[in-house]
Parts: structure tokens; C-alpha cells; sequence
């Protein structure tokens, strides 16, 4: 006897069709979702920077790295991918080629577009065909029917489409000028200032320091004619430079003055970039292309991480409560306590005691040698005074402000101003400060000071360059004049474009 059709049948066909789907569908989600984390990701330049991007699970947007500061996000879309960018370091080539054009540096804006145009084109084909091969082989290994890689590759086709439809439709180019920060870079803006007025201003005030820069040999000739600090064997030159923070025309001030007035050494009191991050290192290595030794100390922009990169350099001797000798001179140094970047011990923050605790440490290693140093180099000029009377010269930076003084026990406290007119942040006033550094003549037979000139060049609207010579009256000279002026002799050379 024939059986009656078991009315439930259609609608257990029809669940096992629904599983079927479902796994289906499972499977090649898990397939796309794993190529895509395994093999989305690209390797590009954008701008200066060599760039790593990738598209990874999340809620739309794209969010750009930039270690160790921080990130920034960006809701520019909607759907369930996101587009990282990390920023893994700074093309040394394109990064002095940029700083170096003043041309290349106003589309910098627009090759950094182009850049990223091209790398997202790249990394949505390579996440498009990799989440297709993905869904088909993790189908194909766990159904074992022909079918099933095709019907794989379709159905993530068909999300694909729907993800690239909802990212379209709610795109939102806008939200790229107000993104969010995250770490160090929270304080970007107070930092740093509008990025496009500072853009113009660099682009400006490039141009005019190309020229100033080469005047300081020009000026040298008319130097010729001062007195001279003593005979060329009896004399041991020396640079002072201080608080470059980075900028490229510091750089290239040092570098020009360096090798015109033939120095001996280089004396940096700090300060030479600005966050103290790896990225920042890569400007560096133009000091150790010096042909000259360079003794450094950390200001309190400069990390741990810079001190390192400055030690590992041939030229270069890292002062840190230590002492070393230059051209037969004694040099002592002590680095500023501080780290700005790190909130919690910065200018705010730190104890104003710390300072002067530092300067005692540095004292305290003076008074241990069997003869006083020469030269002590501190950041901050708040760690000088307990060297007076301890050494005849204190080097000093921080301030960015040029100025000369003696100490209650005669000892010359000489602070930089900053030999990268501040670095780039300078650049929010209506003028960018000057940039400075000094040169600094020692006896060689006694290591006394004996003269020293100031170098000068004028920012943006001020475009002139001064070099005045001071001469040191040494112990024995008639001083003679009564008039309080009579410590020193200062004759000026200038120019202006």
C-alpha cells in the first residue's frame, strides 16, 4: 500500500537548502575575511613617507598611523571595512629633496593626493581578488564539489558590490579636515598651528634663506679685517649651535659655517628635533657628514631614542653628566631632565628644582677632574649657576633668545638663540625668528676664550645677515675705561639682500 506524502517533507527539503546556503554563505566569508587579513595590505610611497596600507574588518573611515605619535581617523565612510595607513618611515632622499624645492613643497599637497589615489586603486584590486580566491579555495577544500569555488567566488562578488555600494553612497570627503586624534598628535593643532598658513610661510621663507645661508661666506671676507683672536696655530675654533628643531636651513647654516670658517668642533646644547621619535632621526645623518667632531647634549625635545641616534654616529660624542676633549680643549656636559613630549615631566609639569639639581650633578663631576674643563654645556640656563666659578665658559640654549652674561663669580654664561629660527613652528608669527649660532675662538696654549662671533640671519621680511665679532679681554689687560663697557670689543659686519 502506497504511503501518503508526509506533508512536512517540502518544508525539510527547504531548511536543508537554507543550511546548504548557509554554510554556503559561511564559508566564504571566512575564506574572504582570512585572504583579505593575510594578504590585503600593500607596501607604497606617499609623499616623503614609505607607507604601509590595508583594509581590515571594522566600521568604515580610515584611520592613519603615524608611531610613536599617534593616529588620526577620518569618518570619510560607511560599511564594515576600514582603510589603515601606517606611516613606517621618512624617505631620507625625498624627504631633503622636498625640504630643499620650494616648487616641489607647494604640490606637496597634490603628489601626496596622487600618491594615496594610486596606493588605494592597488590595495582594492589586490583585496577584491584575494577575497575571491580566498572564498573559492576555503569552499572548494571543505565541500569537495566543483561547483561550489564558483559559487564561493559569487557570493562574495555580490558583497563585495554591496560594500563598495554603501562606501560610495556615503562617502564623505569633508570629514578629511576634521579628523580625530589620537596619542601624542592630540596636541597637533595647538602645537603646530594651521598646516596650510605654515606651508605658505615655508615656501616663502625657504626662498628667501637660500641666499642667506651662501651670504655668510661672502661675509667672511669682510671679517678678514678685524682683529684677529690670535695666530691660526694658536687658536682652536669652535661652533655653537643650539635648538635647530629640525628645520633643513639649520642645517644648512651649520654645515656652511662649518666649513668656511674651517672649525674644529661643534658644540650642540640641544634640542635638534623636536618630538624626540624615531621618524625625526633620519635627519641626522647630515651631522654626521661634518668632517668635524660634534659634541651634543639632549634638550628637552630630544629623547632618549635621539641621543642614541647621535651616538651611533662616527663624528659625534654624547655628553650626559660626562666629559670629553676637543681639539685639546676639556668640555663638559649634562642634558636637560626634562622631556617636553612626555606631558608628564614637561616645562608645565617638572619640578623647578630639577634643574638646579642637575646643574649640581654636572658641578659635582667638575670638581672631581684634576682641572677644570674649559667648556660646560647645559640646555637650560637655569642649570648654570652652580658651575660659577667652576669653569671660565657655560654654553647654554632653550631660550631661542641670544644673549651673553657673567655670572656672580666671573664665569661667561653664553646662551644660543636657535640655529633653526625655532624650526618650523616659528613660522605662526608674522616673522619667523633669525637663525643664530656662533663661532668661538679658544686659546689653544691656555683654552681661554678670546673672541667670538655672532652669526645672524634675519627671517622672512628681515632678510639680512650680521656677523659681529667680540673680543674677550683676557687676564692682564689694561681695561682702562671706567664706563661699565669695557669688557669687550664688538666690531659688526652685515649685509642685506
Amino acid at each position: 500500500m502506497e504511503q501518503p506524502p508526509d506533508p512536512a517533507s517540502p518544508w525539510r527539503r527547504r531548511g536543508r537548502v537554507a543550511g546548504r546556503w548557509t554554510a554556503r554563505v559561511a564559508l566564504a566569508l571566512v575564506g574572504a575575511l582570512i585572504a583579505v587579513l593575510l594578504f590585503a595590505r600593500i607596501s607604497a610611497p606617499i609623499g616623503p613617507f614609505d607607507a604601509t596600507l590595508a583594509i581590515r574588518p571594522g566600521s568604515g573611515g580610515a584611520e592613519v598611523a603615524v608611531p610613536p605619535l599617534g593616529s588620526l581617523a577620518a569618518d570619510v565612510f560607511d560599511g564594515p571595512l576600514r582603510l589603515d595607513v601606517q606611516l613606517q618611515r621618512v624617505d631620507q632622499v625625498r624627504a631633503e629633496a622636498l625640504a630643499n624645492d620650494p616648487v616641489r613643497l607647494a604640490g606637496v599637497v597634490d603628489r601626496v593626493t596622487e600618491d594615496l589615489q594610486d596606493a588605494v586603486v592597488k590595495l582594492v584590486v589586490i583585496t577584491v581578488l584575494a577575497a575571491l580566491a580566498g572564498a573559492a579555495l576555503v569552499s572548494w577544500v571543505v565541500l569537495r564539489r566543483r561547483r561550489e569555488p564558483l559559487i564561493a567566488a559569487g557570493l562574495t562578488g555580490a558583497l563585495l558590490l554591496g560594500i563598495g555600494g554603501v562606501g560610495a553612497t556615503t562617502w564623505r570627503p569633508e570629514a578629511l579636515s576634521t579628523p580625530t586624534y589620537t596619542g601624542l598628535l592630540v596636541n597637533a593643532n595647538s602645537l603646530i598651528g594651521s598646516a596650510q598658513d605654515l606651508v605658505a610661510r615655508f615656501d616663502a621663507y625657504r626662498a628667501s634663506l637660500t641666499d642667506l645661508v651662501a651670504n655668510v661666506g661672502s661675509l667672511y671676507s669682510t671679517l678678514a679685517a678685524l682683529p684677529p683672536p690670535g695666530a691660526d696655530d694658536e687658536t682652536v675654533t669652535l661652533l655653537h649651535v643650539s635648538d635647530i628643531h629640525l628645520n633643513p636651513a639649520g642645517f644648512d647654516l651649520m654645515r656652511q659655517v662649518a666649513g668656511q670658517f674651517r672649525v674644529d668642533g661643534v658644540l650642540d646644547t640641544g634640542d635638534i628635533v623636536d618630538w624626540g621619535s624615531p621618524p625625526e632621526n633620519q635627519v641626522l645623518t647630515s651631522v654626521g657628514a661634518l668632517d668635524v667632531p660634534y659634541v651634543f647634549i639632549r634638550g628637552n625635545h630630544d629623547s632618549a631614542v635621539t641621543a642614541d641616534r647621535m651616538a651611533a654616529l662616527p663624528n659625534v660624542t654624547v655628553l650626559d653628566d660626562s666629559r670629553v676633549e676637543i681639539a685639546g680643549l676639556s668640555v663638559v656636559g649634562a642634558r636637560d631632565p626634562r622631556f617636553t613630549p612626555d606631558k608628564s615631566t614637561g616645562d608645565d609639569d617638572a619640578d623647578p628644582e630639577v634643574l638646579t639639581r642637575s646643574g649640581e650633578r654636572l658641578a659635582d663631576l667638575v670638581e672631581s677632574l684634576d682641572e677644570p674643563p674649559d667648556v660646560a654645556l647645559v640646555h637650560d640656563p637655569e642649570q648654570a649657576p652652580p658651575l660659577d666659578g667652576l669653569t671660565p665658559v657655560v654654553l647654554a640654549g632653550h631660550t631661542h633668545d641670544r644673549d651673553v652674561s657673567e655670572l656672580d663669580d666671573g664665569t661667561l654664561l653664553m646662551v644660543q638663540g636657535s640655529t633653526g629660527g625655532a624650526g618650523l613652528r616659528a613660522l605662526e608669527g608674522e616673522y619667523p625668528e633669525p637663525l643664530t649660532c656662533t663661532v668661538l675662538y679658544f686659546s689653544a696654549s691656555t683654552g681661554r676664550l678670546q673672541a667670538y662671533d655672532d652669526i645672524i640671519l634675519g627671517g622672512l621680511g628681515e632678510s639680512e645677515v650680521t656677523i659681529e665679532r667680540t673680543v674677550v679681554p683676557q687676564d692682564g689687560d689694561d681695561d682702562g675705561d671706567d664706563d661699565g663697557d669695557d669688557d669687550a670689543d664688538s666690531s659688526p659686519a652685515s649685509t642685506t639682500d
